[in-house]
């Protein structure tokens, strides 16, 4: 099996984990037990002869005291990226509470104060009941010493974070970044890895989705291989993204043999279908996210026409990024991998659809939202193959259209038509 395949299902799985706010404390709690215990193994050994001796009431006290208050600051880290989390779903939208809950800074600073506080207790009941010895003692102040001072580097650097977590910059951010990592692994993986779709599908065998849901993820390793063993030929005709339901085609098997048709529910199986869309296999959400937040801002209710530009600016890096010439590098990673599964590729034309329709609808009215969308697609109409320079230009003049009917003022349409520059 390709090294590949077991690293993306890998890459999924661990991404799952990642959005599980009690991973990482576990894990952590679980070390500091660990380290509790370590501490105790210094005593069968030589360094019991040259380590100083350390005062069993100064280790103590500084475990008593990390014990006390590590409880109280775990609470209330918890209790404010509760409310940055809120915020952020207010301000900007739900669709973004995946990315705040995954903040690496919130879930090491939660995980710090939570283990720090298990590991204070643990060593305390152990040092109480005589389980050190002069060794032991000395690591366990050491740890002890070290634990204190992450403790303090991690609680002044999340509270930089935490002040900027929920704040309408931040999550746009976070939502960009998460849509760059997907449009560049679709960028260079514009198959998954598959071959480009040719045969007529209509011709092959149809397979159903047995769930309701989002498409969320597609083992590709698990259908080569069941191509492999029924010397058939698939094609993915549902992408991560899609609605899917069990009357929504998930894929078509071409060349299957009579015998192996009772077999084709292991095709179902290989598609991941969730209740929510996520991010990391599909670019096309985090265009959507990114637009509905500029719709919401746009909206009257907001009136704020400032983050729609921000937004905007933030989608044309995207889209540039889409229409970046593949390295060599990144020609050689872009291998076919699955020659039995055909998959479509992502059309510019839809990323386009998913980026500016909403910002042209809710902003025709707005002079200077329009102006900036115009100026934005012009940029883009400058980049890439004839695709991406027809679905820019496309996209630039159903916004006019939707101006010249939002705007009252002849001036104001005369303003955004000579922000558009002839090509």
């Amino acid at each position: 099996m390709p090294a590949l395949v077991t690293i993306d299902r890998l890459r999924f799985l661990l991404n799952q984990l990642h959005e599980r706010l009690w991973v990482r404390p576990l894990a952590v709690c679980l070390l500091s037990i660990a380290a509790a215990f370590f501490a105790s193994l210094a005593d069968g050994t030589a360094i019991i002869h040259w380590v100083p001796p350390i005062s069993t009431d100064s280790v103590e006290t500084l475990l008593s005291i990390m014990a006390s208050s590590m409880l109280v600051i775990a609470t209330f880290s918890v209790s404010s990226m509760i409310s940055a989390y809120n915020s952020a779903s207010n301000s900007a939208t739900p669709r973004a509470f995946r990315l705040m809950v995954a903040d690496d800074v919130s879930q090491n600073a939660l995980s710090t104060f939570v283990g720090a506080f298990i590991f204070s207790v643990v060593a305390l009941a152990a040092l109480k009941n005589g389980f050190y010895d002069k060794a032991g003692i000395f690591i366990l102040f050491a740890l002890t010493v070290l634990v204190f001072g992450l403790v303090i580097t991690i609680f002044v650097r999340w509270v930089d974070k935490i002040a900027r977590l929920g704040r309408l910059g931040s999550t746009i951010e976070k939502v960009e970044l998460a849509t760059a990592a997907a449009l560049e692994r679709r960028r260079i993986f514009p198959t998954l890895c598959g071959i480009p779709t040719s045969v007529d599908a209509s011709k092959g065998h149809p397979v159903f989705a047995n769930e309701i849901g989002y498409v969320q993820h597609i083992d590709m390793s698990a259908i080569q291989a069941w191509a492999d063993k029924m010397n058939a030929h698939v094609e993915v005709a549902a992408l991560p993204g899609t609605f899917a339901a069990p009357n929504r085609v998930l894929a078509y098997v071409h060349k299957l043999s009579a015998s192996a048709l009772e077999h084709d529910h292991c095709i179902a199986e290989a598609f991941q279908i969730g209740r929510e869309r996520l991010y990391a296999d599909d670019p096309r959400f985090g265009l959507v996210v990114l637009s509905e937040i500029a719709g919401r801002a746009l909206s009257p209710a907001v009136n704020d026409p400032g983050t729609a530009i921000t937004i905007t600016g933030a989608l044309v890096r995207l889209i540039a990024l889409w229409n970046k010439p593949l390295t060599d590098a990144e020609q050689q990673k872009s291998k076919t991998l699955f020659p039995r599964v055909a998959v479509p590729e992502l059309t510019i034309r839809d990323l386009y659809d998913d980026a500016f329709t909403a910002i042209a609808r809710d902003g025709a009215g707005i002079l200077e939202v329009s102006v900036r969308l115009q100026k934005a697609l012009q940029s883009l109409s400058l980049l890439g193959a004839a695709e991406n320079r027809e679905a820019a230009r496309y996209h630039s003049q159903r916004a006019l259209i939707r101006s010249e009917h939002a705007l009252l003022h002849a001036d104001d349409v005369q303003i955004i038509k000579d922000s558009i520059k002839p090509t």
